[in-house]
């Protein structure tokens, strides 16, 4: 498939919202694909897509998956981006621990 051939079946997958196709495209290298699905999973508030997403290398699906989990006061979620080494998560885990303990 020739360049132009992918970006317009990339195009289709978008307007169809069709995750599984964005997916094969994905996998196959295409970092559009991957910045839809991001951009899909964010805005349907899909963790688990997000975190398969990250585990694969998007650092754009760990700033949402943070952004998310900040939104939800997910502490387990950011505790696990923290331990992975996401120093924003690690901040807004500081941040809903001082607010916590002013609180109190």
């Amino acid at each position: 498939m020739n360049h132009e051939d992918s970006h317009t079946v990339l195009e289709a997958a978008v307007e169809r919202g069709d995750m599984q196709e964005l997916r094969r495209l994905a996998d196959a290298g295409s970092q559009d694909a991957v910045d839809h699905l991001v951009e899909l999973a964010a805005e349907t508030g899909d963790m688990q897509e997000l975190r398969r997403l990250a585990e694969a290398g998007s650092k754009d699906a760990v700033d949402q998956l943070v952004e998310l989990a900040q939104e939800r006061e997910d502490s387990g979620e950011l505790r696990r981006l923290a331990a992975a080494g996401n120093q924003d998560a690690v901040d807004i885990l500081s941040e809903m621990d001082e607010e916590a303990d002013h609180e109190r």
